[in-house]
């Protein structure tokens, strides 16, 4: 039991082997085969995570990432099953849309990568480095969205009506999504002056909040992605100027000798 469940490669065939089947469920393709496969394939992951359990123990288990995505996956997946088994369940169709959650049991294949520790120690690095500019910028996009709920909340309600619906405004204008579809919803029937400033006063904030504001966040976020390979390399760097210094003393040494 304990080499067949921890058998990564049988175990990614039936995952992927129960992503297929509910790919094609979720296509509106149903028959008994599909059914009988999907139950097979989540009986087989509930299996494995006992067996997991028994062999790793509990701690050692949920102690580990991968294995906290996948048994959650698992627990959280199963109530879809009852669709199988109790006729009145189709109408809790989001319970039964849950299934479509196995897919994330491929991220398992993640794993098999070398690298991803590295790059997950990276993202992590970067999100950490960058996360007081991502606060100051959800901030401006909040208090920017009062505002704007409190000033245009009667001329376009569909955009400030609210400050949720502000703040969502706000995610389009600085993703500059509906750039123009916002400004001219809130400008309609306003007086010819009024109009300018407004489409003004929004230009303002796509320019500052949509091009400037996104374009750092990239740049800040890669920076910080990139600031480990950095240190490799100037690690090296500093190993190669190591050496060179060394040659040097010995041909300088060499050369005394010599003479």
């Amino acid at each position: 039991m304990k080499k067949l469940f921890f058998n990564e490669k049988l175990m990614l065939s039936v995952v992927l082997l129960n992503v297929i089947v509910v790919f094609l469920q979720e296509c509106g393709i149903e028959s008994v085969v599909l059914n009988v496969i999907d139950i097979v394939c989540s009986a087989v992951f509930v299996v494995e995570m006992i067996v997991k359990h028994v062999v790793l123990g509990t701690k050692d288990y949920w102690r580990d990432g991968w294995n906290v995505l996948d048994g959650t996956v698992t627990i959280v997946t199963l109530p879809a099953l009852l669709a199988y088994f109790v006729p009145d369940m189709a109408e809790y169709s989001f319970i039964i849309a849950f299934r479509a959650l196995r897919v994330f049991k491929l991220f398992r294949t993640a794993r098999r990568f070398k690298n991803i520790t590295a790059i997950w120690a990276g993202f992590k690095l970067a999100l950490r480095q960058s996360a007081a500019f991502l606060l100051g910028y959800l901030v401006i996009i909040v208090v920017v969205a009062m505002f704007n709920s409190a000033v245009f909340s009667h001329a376009a309600p569909q955009y400030f009506g609210n400050p949720l619906n502000g703040i969502y405004a706000m995610f389009q204008l600085f993703t500059v999504e509906g750039w123009y579809e916002i400004p001219n919803a809130v400008v309609g029937g306003m007086h010819p002056v009024w109009v300018h400033i407004v489409r003004l006063y929004f230009c303002i904030i796509l320019f500052g909040g949509g091009i400037i504001g996104m374009s750092l966040i990239n740049s800040i976020f890669v920076d910080a992605l990139a600031a480990d390979n950095n240190d490799d390399v100037k690690a090296q760097l500093k190993n190669m100027e190591e050496k060179i210094d060394t040659l040097k003393a010995m041909l300088e040494r060499n050369n005394d000798e010599a003479q």
